[in-house]
């Protein structure tokens, strides 16, 4: 079967590691994209190797050897995750109305081009739908008989989108207040544990504590009751976990070096509705559930107990 070629446009976002930018961009090649995006970040001047990795990691586009439009944003001085790959994000939706994202570190199978293609022409002007992944941390399990399904959670290790989604993008979040978002989660999620951690998470991006650009992409996605669409195996495999990654650095995660797959024809679900207990897998895992459930059911045993002892004696 000969190698399918990518036709929507691609932004590759990379900064100061040759080595997994080298595999990524592999892949990339196997699909020659019609239109190639690069951005990258400038390096930071507290380290005195990194101007050499990160013109080292440039250097891999010299050797883009197919018939390509490529357009560069190659930064001077460093501005950070947050900064430096929102700007870059909007760059690519400035130009054009729909694309592929992919991050040095995101490996993709190679039907993940075709995948993002079809959904991109499908859902255009679905405005129920603003995200289409390729990461699926479902760790097998599989939701429906579908190859795909929809959830509300947004995944960005290997993403598509279009620029009307990207139109809302709010970085600083300003268009939204502390004190009014935990009751907006509470309609979006009904563990209280669940409603905690994104209260915090967004709390702690407005206060500016998190130098990062998706998390608000997520919340800007849940505030808009929107779907995502995922894949019903995983067509990304996260290569960069290890010391030297911005956020990806515990090498124990489940989703360290998953294992990517192909997918093949496309089916669709019946409903186009999220699946709940899909995102709920996922946040039980990442945020601990479990173990926050469990101590929680213990005081409050602890505490019906005191009680009771009290009442006990009161009436004694």
């Amino acid at each position: 079967m000969s190698q399918y070629i990518a036709q929507s446009p691609l932004l590759f976002l990379v900064f100061n590691r040759p080595d997994v930018t080298q595999k990524v961009f592999l892949a990339i090649r196997d699909a020659k994209p019609k239109k190639l995006y690069i951005a990258a970040d400038g390096p930071r001047t507290d380290r005195p190797d990194e101007t050499r990795l990160c013109k080292q990691t440039r250097e891999i586009f010299d050797h883009i050897d197919w018939d390509c439009e490529v357009h560069t944003l190659f930064r001077d001085q460093n501005l950070g995750c947050k900064e430096a790959i929102s700007s870059a994000i909007t760059w690519f939706f400035e130009q054009e109305e729909e694309g592929i994202i992919l991050e040095d570190d995101c490996l993709p199978a190679p039907s993940f081009f075709r995948y993002c293609d079809i959904l991109l022409e499908k859902y255009r002007f679905d405005t129920r739908i603003r995200h289409i992944t390729g990461a699926n941390h479902q760790l097998g399990r599989k939701w429906g008989d579908a190859s795909i399904y929809f959830a509300n959670q947004t995944h960005v290790w290997g993403w598509a989108s279009w620029r009307r989604v990207w139109k809302d993008y709010d970085k600083d979040l300003i268009n939204y207040q502390e004190s009014e978002v935990e009751d907006q989660f509470r309609k979006i999620f009904s563990d209280r544990f669940v409603i905690e951690a994104w209260t915090n998470i967004f709390k702690e991006v407005k206060a500016g504590k998190i130098d990062t650009w998706d998390y608000q992409l997520a919340i800007l996605n849940f505030f808009n009751n929107s779907l995502s669409v995922n894949p019903n195996v995983n067509l990304i495999t996260n290569i960069g976990f290890r010391a030297d990654a911005t956020h990806t650095v515990n090498l124990q995660s489940p989703y360290a070096n998953l294992p990517h797959e192909n997918i093949g024809e496309l089916t669709y679900p019946k409903y186009v509705l999220p699946e709940k207990a899909a995102d709920y897998e996922v946040f039980r895992r990442d945020y601990r559930l479990d173990e926050k459930w469990e101590k929680h059911n213990l005081v409050r045993r602890r505490f019906k107990r005191w009680l009771k002892s009290k009442l006990n004696r009161k009436n004694a």
